[in-house]
């Protein structure tokens, strides 16, 4: 899985999109969206989303149905023309742990949030004001492995995908 090659096109669209679409799946069974930061990890193939702690449902969801996807639809402020759109199907995992710190996730936190929304730089960048957004920082790990990438050039979906099939462990 590690050595599957990802299209330059696609790996752009993952280094350079500020959000993407994600999706779980409710107890119902009824899909449910919301935008989130990314940060895809190509030497794990894995991707890296939070999320608040005040907002666990995307966690609670994951662990009851591990199905999710990521659409990459909106190039906004990526600084890429005419990109792809990409959608990523995976199975994800929500570790029951809380993160409280930046400790292992600075890579996450400077090239995912504070490069992607830099007006959050403002928060961590004096000392009370961390003290009093200390909330902000408590986190739970969502850890998505692809299973199938598709992408539609030029972000045209009336033209079929291309498909890049992601070997699965065990």
């Amino acid at each position: 899985m590690i050595g599957t090659e990802i299209p330059t096109e696609v790996n752009a669209v993952f280094r350079h999109f500020r959000v993407c679409e994600f999706t779980t799946l409710s107890r119902d069974g009824t899909p449910v969206t919301w935008p989130l930061v990314a940060r895809f990890r190509p030497e794990r193939m894995q991707f890296l989303l939070t999320a608040s702690i005040g907002f666990p449902q995307k966690a609670f969801n994951i662990r009851r149905e591990p199905r999710v996807a990521l659409l990459f639809s909106d190039p906004t402020g990526s600084g890429l023309s005419d990109p792809p759109a990409v959608l990523v199907q995976g199975v994800a995992e929500a570790p029951d742990r809380v993160v409280t710190s930046v400790e292992g996730l600075e890579a996450y936190w400077r090239d995912s949030v504070f490069r992607r929304q830099p007006f959050s730089k403002t928060f961590s960048a004096f000392p009370y004001l961390r003290r009093l957004m200390d909330w902000y920082y408590m986190r739970l790990l969502i850890l998505v492995t692809p299973r199938a990438i598709r992408w539609w050039p030029a972000g045209d979906f009336r033209q079929p995908a291309r498909i890049l099939e992601v070997p699965g462990e065990g």
